[in-house]
């Protein structure tokens, strides 16, 4: 860790450049986005999403010289941004001060300002914070916490500032950081994963926040005690003797806002609802009303009380995940609880209500670094209730399944050949499955969770969320369970496709081959598989149409679009065309129409048309078409894009 006393910076040289403020104030301006999102990342992220925003922008805002300044140990680079001493200068204030900004407060020195709360700038009855992103966001953010103040900055350096280290080096020395520290944080920085694309991800942009109310109630109360200090006297009392404890036992809870009995019953432990073990044996329904409480922690009413109340009203320095459509606000009645236990080193409650699944985990050692997920799952039945994240580690994840489920395995779903591996399951709760949601790099493989009980089996895909999401196969309308060899062989060239559908509130997926076209100089007969993503929220849906020639490993992307009822139960029609290359090195224009379809016509850059549902026409590289189709009741149909 950086140490207290900050060393000063290196001495000037005559032939250094020199910025004054006016060159300053035009870099800050022009890149003013950046440098918050720079000094932002560097923050610790112990000063919870609302201060961080803030110290970040009032950090930058305080950069600009006093004067006339030398830009002496300021590296250059090629990317035109460092070329400019004002800019530079500018970062290595902000990278000063978010450092300055980690250290802890010491008795025998004075705080430097940059340790204090910023005075400005300041939003009086909001909260501010960055737009949540996926898993992989969430993933990186935890471990960036886990880093020193220094070992960030190289981190944020090198991915942002696409800084060689040499330069990193020059940077951390120049903004008071020890040699000895500075060799540290790069080894540090070295031992996380490089996933620099992230940096830029909404996640980490303070200048484009969400805004939610602070405590209205306290606001209010704060505001009578201005004019009348007994009262605020009162009051303060009257909070500190609340039913349950007060603040101090909800943990990374925020303080309490409402009263009325409603929300109390809400957040009351000892109101929670708890199946019986064998409701769901007698029961018509198959959902997640009838799970049971599992867990070694279902009797811990101090870990529920916190799971409550944060629920309820999430603190600052917890982080808050939701999928596309789904409401964050408390329970409106008591929930239900599904589990709470011990899960590696973390403590995790799960709970429900009905419309949605809520997961709240804590370390083991404390309630820094609590987090809680909202998953939509209204409606969910059968296929879709049969298991709940539990855990994420070190790229694995660990389920909940459902009581009716007798056994698990895992599947390569590109390998359909493969067989399954079984799993074990204990108290409901899967052994570790390795987790496509979070792999880097080249897709060679897409580990499923297949699930089997009374029924039958199915397959489900996690997508980096709550809920694992349901696949399937067929036409829309009359989809069935991947479970059978035929079934695992259509899926197989197309799973890395459901890449492009992760932290979308994915419910189902399904794969439908809604053509096969003979190809020209005899190639033999292409595949057309659409594959689209319903989600929980009903809307936002994402439709792929992918084209494989004979013998391919993958399926390629020819067309994509989202929110359109293509290739759904409203809409079983779709329309796609590709430029394709033949190994006689031919190229040529091919479309095709699902079943129904009449004629295709294709203008623009490539003009033809044919009767049914594919269109072949020769032509050349890289140019483009528009594609329409009639189906056989006249409705006309345009190319999926």
């Amino acid at each position: 860790m950086q140490s207290q006393d900050v060393a000063k910076r290196p001495a000037a040289s005559p032939t250094d450049p020199v910025v004054d403020v006016e060159q300053a104030e035009a870099a800050l301006v022009e890149h003013y986005p950046r440098l918050v999102r720079l000094a932002y990342l560097v923050l610790p992220p112990s000063l919870g999403r609302n201060r961080r925003v803030l110290t970040a922008h009032a950090l930058t805002q305080r950069a600009l010289p006093r004067g006339r300044a030398s830009a002496s140990a300021i590296p250059a680079q090629s990317t035109g941004r460092d070329v400019d001493p004002g800019y530079a200068f500018v970062r290595l204030n902000v990278v000063r001060t978010a450092l300055e900004a980690g250290l802890p407060l010491s008795f025998r020195a004075w705080p430097k300002r940059s340790q204090l709360p910023p005075l400005l700038p300041q939003v009086r009855g909001l909260r501010l914070f960055p737009r949540s992103g996926g898993a992989d966001e969430l993933a990186l953010d935890q471990r960036l916490s886990a880093l020193s103040g220094p070992a960030r900055a190289v981190y944020v350096l090198r991915g942002l500032e696409k800084l060689p280290d040499g330069d990193v080096r020059r940077v951390l020395a120049a903004a008071g950081v020890d040699a000895d520290e500075v060799d540290e944080a790069l080894s540090e920085a070295d031992e996380t994963p490089a996933q620099y694309e992230l940096l830029n991800s909404p996640e980490f942009d303070p200048c484009s926040l969400h805004a939610r109310p602070t405590d209205l109630m306290r606001r209010r109360q704060h505001g009578k005690a201005a004019l009348a200090a007994a009262a605020a006297v009162a009051v303060c009392g009257a909070l500190l003797a609340m039913p349950g404890g007060g603040w101090g036992p909800d943990g990374a809870a925020a303080p309490a806002y409402a009263q009325n009995p409603a929300s109390q019953a809400a957040l009351n432990p000892g109101k929670l609802i708890r199946i019986a073990p064998t409701a769901w044996e007698s029961s018509a329904r198959e959902d997640f009303s009838v799970w049971p409480a599992r867990g070694d922690l279902t009797e811990d009413t101090a870990l529920l009380r916190r799971a409550l109340a944060v629920w309820a009203r999430p603190g600052e320095s917890v982080q808050v995940s939701a999928t596309p459509g789904t409401p964050s606000g408390g329970p409106a009645g008591p929930p239900q609880l599904l589990y709470a236990g011990t899960v590696d080193n973390a403590r995790v409650v799960i709970l429900y209500d009905g419309l949605r699944i809520a997961r709240y985990a804590e370390p083991k050692d404390g309630t820094k670094g609590a987090a809680l997920d909202f998953a939509r799952v209204d409606g969910a039945t059968g296929s879709e209730a049969n298991a709940v994240v539990l855990d994420r580690a070190d790229g694995n994840v660990r389920y909940l399944t459902a009581p009716w489920v007798k056994k698990a395995a895992e599947r390569d779903l590109q390998k359909p050949n493969a067989g399954a591996l079984p799993m074990t399951i204990t108290d409901g709760i899967t052994s570790p499955l390795a987790s496509p949601a979070q792999a880097t790099g080249a897709c060679t493989s897409w580990n499923v969770l297949q699930l089997t009980d009374d029924t039958g089996t199915r397959l489900m895909s996690d997508l980096g969320e709550l809920v694992p999401a349901r696949l399937t196969v067929g036409r829309p309308g009359s989809v069935h369970e991947v479970s059978g060899a035929a079934a695992q062989h259509a899926w197989a060239p197309f799973a890395c496709s459901l890449g492009a559908m992760r932290s979308l509130g994915v419910r189902t997926v399904n794969a439908w081959q809604f053509a096969q076209q003979p190809l020209p100089d005899a190639s033999g007969a292409a595949d057309w598989v659409c594959t689209r993503a319903e989600t929980w929220q009903g809307g936002g849906e994402r439709v792929l149409a992918q084209f494989r020639t004979p013998g391919g490993i993958y399926g390629a992307v020819a067309a994509k679009a989202s929110g359109v009822p293509a290739c759904g139960v409203r809409d079983p029609h779709v329309l796609a065309g590709v430029l394709w290359k033949s190994a006689a090195g031919h190229w040529f224009l091919l479309a095709a129409g699902s079943k129904g379809t009449e004629s295709v016509t294709a203008t623009g850059g490539v003009t033809g048309s044919a009767r049914g549902g594919l269109l072949t026409v020769k032509t050349k590289q890289g140019v483009q078409a528009e594609l329409k189709g009639a189906l056989d009741d006249g409705t006309t149909i345009s190319g999926l894009r």
